[in-house]
């Protein structure tokens, strides 16, 4: 599996670029699975789940791409239903989407749906898009600056299939925290290297190989 994480979603040419260049076809020939599942565990999560699914939220474009199809996978129903049902199709698609919202929420869905137990089985052609929390939730843990919902077992790990932490939406206007000094602050206590990327910017993962694709600003804190 390929991984593209992104702190906003595919918003500038050399992130489309690279997303294409993952997929080795053009997206209009590329089949795609949403996860709106981070969201439910923030305010208003209804609203931006369906902005998200449905495209039309500009700010942080993933499914208004042009697909070739494009599905809902929502890991709060997998538990209830047969794997029968979805494994075969999370198998053949070509690009996860996985959005942003709780990064804890979107780690105990993975888990419990079973997503997480198939991520390793995935061919090499599978691409993971995360977008802020669905880039998170990859990494180790998050740091208890980003803990909002907090999971049964308590704490702030998240799957650990890269050995890097994350700081998305760095300088972002909206988010007067997220600054390089509050960034740096939250380095300071990640036991991992850890990357402050801001909304033009995305980390890419192939075969461990780590490079930043971006039009943007971006620092490497810790290593």
């Amino acid at each position: 599996m390929k991984l593209l994480l992104t702190s906003a979603g595919i918003k500038n040419p050399s992130i489309h670029n690279a997303l294409v260049g993952l997929l080795d076809k053009p997206i209009a020939e590329s089949s795609a699975l949403c996860i709106p599942t981070a969201n439910y565990a923030q305010r208003r999560g209804a609203l931006n789940a369906w902005r998200f699914i449905s495209g039309q939220e500009p700010e942080t474009p993933m499914c208004e791409l042009g697909w070739k199809s494009l599905g809902v996978l929502e890991l709060t129903a997998l538990p209830s239903i047969d794997k029968e049902l979805w494994v075969p199709m999370v198998r053949e698609t070509d690009v996860l989407l996985v959005n942003g919202g709780d990064p804890l929420y979107l780690c105990y869905w993975m888990r419990q749906s079973g997503l997480t137990d198939l991520l390793p089985e995935l061919e090499s052609k599978t691409v993971y898009v995360g977008l802020s929390a669905g880039s998170m939730v990859m990494t180790p843990n998050i740091g208890e600056d980003f803990v909002g919902w907090e999971p049964p077992t308590g704490g702030d790990r998240t799957l650990g299939l890269v050995d890097f932490a994350i700081f998305p939406h760095l300088d972002n206007p909206d988010l007067p925290y997220n600054t390089l000094t509050h960034a740096e602050r939250w380095a300071a206590g990640m036991s991992v290297p850890a990357y402050a990327i801001d909304d033009q910017t995305a980390i890419q993962v192939v075969d461990g190989i780590v490079e930043v694709v971006s039009e943007g600003h971006w620092k490497r804190l810790k290593s």
